[in-house]
């Protein structure tokens, strides 16, 4: 059994496609089964079953896919030890974070600490704050930045900036001509929302909470992976939405969208990382450009 071989696995699992997975790790297809039937041949094990187009795991796969996760993350721990010899002049830093942040706030700090660190590796990867804070604790990150708050006793959490919510309009809804009595008029309209487990929409749920309004009275008929599918759906319809305000200006300064105002309060942008897991150099030195302590 090899790390490749776990790597593999990890993947197919994740993803539950063999196709996927292949174009994920850059190997063929054919590559990616025959590392799979390796394994199940050699340990006379099923760990995936075939179905349709996909696969999914077996039980056996299930508690097989912990133990390799785990194997991954002390590797990745092995991997920095050695980095460590070599200070600032090499390494690779994996960082996972929410979609507002990566797309938005974070880039030109990257930049900025690849600029000064030019022989360390960035890698960054998206998702949604439930999915960073899984990153984080199964070490495949060593670095996440979500939106909101999370609560795993395994991960700390650093304040490193705020943001703000906005409710958004396409300019052909009705609002735009007469906005309702809010909170209670949000009932009025239909809702484009990011899934659950997302950033943005827990944080717009909680402050409808506050304003105690039920977030399970919005007639949702939409749900989107990505803040940019929101202001394209809404911007053709009457669709609302919410989403950062540093995500709907480039289409209110196009004229395509438009804000209404409720004031949703702001939310916090929170770097995680596991309580357990001091870090690379380039880990902490990283950090301590955000201006986050090694205590923290």
């Amino acid at each position: 059994m090899t790390l490749d071989q776990l790597r593999i696995f990890v993947t197919v699992a994740e993803l539950q496609h063999v196709t996927r997975a292949a174009e994920q790790l850059g190997r063929t297809q054919s590559t990616v089964s025959s590392a799979i039937a390796a394994l199940e041949a050699r340990h006379d094990v099923a760990l995936f079953n075939r179905v349709g187009r996909g696969v999914e795991l077996t039980a056996e796969g299930r508690v097989f896919l912990t133990h390799a996760k785990a194997v991954l993350a002390k590797a990745r721990e092995a991997e920095q030890a050695l980095e460590e010899l070599s200070g600032l002049d090499r390494g690779e830093i994996a960082i996972f974070a929410s979609q507002t942040i990566a797309n938005y706030w974070l880039p030109p700090r990257l930049a900025a600490f690849a600029t000064r660190h030019p022989a360390i590796a960035l890698k960054l990867e998206i998702g949604n704050t439930a999915a960073c804070a899984e990153a984080v604790k199964e070490g495949r990150a060593d670095l996440g930045f979500i939106e909101g708050e999370i609560d795993e006793p395994e991960l700390s959490a650093s304040l490193v900036a705020s943001d703000e919510l906005a409710l958004v309009v396409g300019n052909a809804h009705r609002w735009l001509r007469r906005v309702p009595d809010l909170p209670q008029g949000l009932t009025e309209t239909r809702w484009a929302l990011r899934e659950a487990g997302s950033g943005t929409r827990s944080s717009f749920e909680r402050a409808l909470e506050r304003m105690g309004f039920a977030a399970d009275r919005l007639d949702v008929v939409l749900e989107l992976p990505s803040n940019e599918a929101l202001c394209a759906a809404v911007a053709s319809g009457e669709l609302a939405t919410v989403v950062s305000v540093s995500v709907a200006r480039p289409g209110v300064e196009s004229g395509r969208l438009s804000i209404i105002p409720l004031h949703l309060g702001s939310r916090a942008f929170r770097l995680i990382r596991h309580r357990e897991r001091q870090g690379s150099r380039a880990v902490q030195a990283f950090r301590q450009e955000l201006g986050v302590s090694d205590k923290s």
